[in-house]
């Protein structure tokens, strides 16, 4: 079992794109307001006073759109100020990350991954929910700010949907032969929209790697990053490949991470609500702040026997109502 020491944090619970995979067609979602999102004060509390005294160093803003949280920039530099940070890292759709790339890199955020599940515009759109002017040029102008500007390693994340994108697989492996990219090919989960789940089920990391094999070989490959990736490389290649298979190869009993929601919300394990903390009610009813570390030391104790648990049924059976954005990624 890894110590635990990685926080996904989740900014906002909003997003700009309404992916096929995330939110069902039709779906009418209830966002939070702002007073009930964690402010930018509370959320520097406890990763100063909590998280970082229990060991955590590496940390991940997501969203929804982690873009879209106000004065996004500011947050940034002041959580890469606090002593203890280790990494700081964000997960982004890049729409809105070209006028930001600069600014965000400067204020210390270390890493991006970008969702990029398509290169053909169309599927793309298709893909994102979107039926206007084309959201793939400003998303691609996101990813070549992100280069420009010098975030290394850049990762580039694809769910890979059956009939979908699936055939897009060695095009998009290909990106990493003159970048310093890294794509990273994701299963199919049955998170947000079972019904596409069940329509289309998923493909194995293992069927992905031997097309690319076929194509051009494979050796095994390092990149730094907390995630659950095998990464590979086609030879000669100066970026990497990687598999994240949480359907046909569970990692759950490897989890080094939890997941703090846009509303405050503390839970160990992706798909498990059954032990999970509401710091934000701890923080705003005047819970002292070693009385909140104590809270959340216990479920770090707890968080192995939970993995153990969900390594068996977490992953591969049954659905997940709730989308990405309102998990917190």
């Amino acid at each position: 079992m890894n110590s635990v020491d990685y926080l996904r944090i989740s900014l906002i619970d909003r997003c700009n794109f309404r992916c096929q995979y995330c939110v069902p067609e039709g779906a009418k979602l209830e966002y939070l307001t702002s007073p009930e999102q964690l402010q930018n004060h509370e959320l520097l509390t406890l990763l100063a006073h909590v998280f970082i005294p229990l060991g955590f160093g590496k940390f991940r803003l997501t969203g929804g759109e982690p873009l879209l949280r106000p004065n996004l920039v500011d947050l940034v530099r002041a959580i890469a100020q606090l002593p203890g940070v280790e990494d700081l890292s964000m997960t982004t759709n890049a729409y809105l990350l070209a006028d930001l790339a600069q600014d965000l890199h400067d204020a210390g955020l270390n890493r991006l991954n970008i969702s990029l599940d398509s290169l053909n515009p169309d599927t793309f759109d298709r893909i994102i929910g979107n039926q206007g002017k084309s959201r793939w040029p400003k998303t691609w102008a996101g990813i070549q700010a992100a280069h420009r500007v010098g975030f290394e390693p850049l990762k580039l994340n694809v769910v890979v949907i059956p009939g979908v994108n699936d055939q897009e697989v060695l095009d998009l492996a290909a990106l990493t032969g003159d970048r310093h990219w890294h794509v990273r090919f994701i299963e199919f989960m049955p998170i947000g929209n079972g019904d596409l789940f069940q329509e289309r089920a998923w493909i194995p990391s293992a069927e992905l790697r031997q097309r690319i094999r076929e194509k051009w070989g494979l050796e095994t490959a390092q990149v730094q990053g907390n995630g659950p990736a095998d990464v590979f490389k086609i030879p000669g290649a100066k970026g990497t490949l990687g598999f994240i298979s949480q359907m046909s190869e569970c990692f759950c009993d490897r989890c080094n991470r939890m997941r703090l929601s846009a509303d405050g919300w503390l839970r160990p394990c992706l798909l498990n609500e059954a032990s999970q903390i509401d710091l934000r009610t701890l923080l705003r009813t005047g819970t002292d702040v070693g009385e909140i570390r104590a809270i959340v030391g216990q479920l770090l104790q707890a968080k192995p026997e939970i993995n153990f648990k969900m390594r068996d049924v977490g992953s591969t059976t049954g659905q997940y109502g709730r989308t990405m954005s309102q998990i917190g990624g």
